[in-house]
């Protein structure tokens, strides 16, 4: 029985590829790769010369089977896209399902990421975030996301767009979110890498107004503003806003006050306190 190898390449810059990556690159027998000739790019860049075959959304359930009889009959596989974590809003998941269901060994590789890559500079709350991807075309399943995203108590969102549809999506985004905060990324570690960030309003402008707007691949990273209505102001809503901090982070109640705070800046920080003292005679 032979092993698949969940392999992830650069984004961008082909030195972010680990050593471990190459050196399984090169053993293998076989590399099942989205685009073959996009990948001979990366293998011919360290000369690495094995049997390559197309492994793409459009073929994958059918390839998907040939790839477990070879990893039956011994050979290790190794599985790349043309950018980033296989399965990642990349072909990857129906092999890996396949394999695991077989009893086949399914060994992860690590490396870049591009959303991974892009919410780590963005500035934002990365205590806790949801990875979105591409949200639908059709209107109807797009509304169904939207909705997911406003209902969450998440506040921090991973979004992929594609450059024509770009200004379009934030222009949405903006009419639903006007007070959130935004980081737009394209072309993540390459030459011409650039990035925005700021109220949603504003970056819509910027970008509406920039001629090469509709260059590179994009990573959204969204951060919701989680209004607190009045009527929810009470005690009893702060008393449980730390409580459930508290829990969520495992965290002492003075550090979960300056959680709260370092988050949202319409709750004071008295408030917080007055309410940490109502806990603790409950708990007396």
């Amino acid at each position: 029985m032979g092993s698949l190898y969940v392999i992830a390449t650069p984004i961008g810059n082909l030195n972010d590829i680990t050593f471990r990556a190459l050196e399984i690159l090169k053993s293998v027998d076989i590399i099942a790769c989205e685009d073959t000739r996009q990948s001979l790019k990366l293998l011919n860049h360290y000369n690495i010369k094995k049997k390559l075959i197309s492994y793409h959304k459009f073929n994958e359930i059918d390839k998907s089977k040939s790839i477990i009889e070879n990893l039956k009959n011994g050979k290790n596989i190794a599985i790349i896209t043309d950018a980033g974590t296989p399965c990642i809003s990349d072909p990857g998941y129906i092999l890996v399902k396949e394999a695991q269901e077989e009893g086949i060994k399914v060994y992860g590789v690590p490396g870049a990421s591009a959303s991974i890559t892009a919410l780590s500079i963005s500035g934002m709350n990365t205590s806790e975030f949801t990875f979105i991807g591409f949200l639908p075309t059709d209107n109807t399943k797009f509304k169904e996301k939207i909705e997911l995203i406003e209902k969450s108590i998440i506040k921090t969102f991973i979004i992929y767009e594609s450059p024509k549809r770009l200004v379009k999506l934030i222009e949405k985004l903006k009419d639903l979110f006007p007070n959130s905060n935004v980081f737009i990324a394209s072309d993540l570690t390459k030459i011409h890498e650039r990035s925005f960030f700021g109220n949603i309003k504003e970056v819509y402008k910027t970008i509406s107004n920039d001629d090469k707007i509709e260059k590179g691949e994009y990573v959204i990273v969204l951060e919701k503003e989680i209004e607190i209505k009045n009527e929810e102001k009470s005690e009893i809503s702060l008393e449980a806003l730390l409580v459930d901090t508290m829990i969520k982070e495992d965290c002492s109640m003075k550090d979960a006050i300056k959680s709260i705070c370092s988050t949202n800046s319409k709750i004071k920080k008295n408030d917080l306190y007055e309410a940490s003292l109502k806990i603790k005679d409950i708990f007396k």
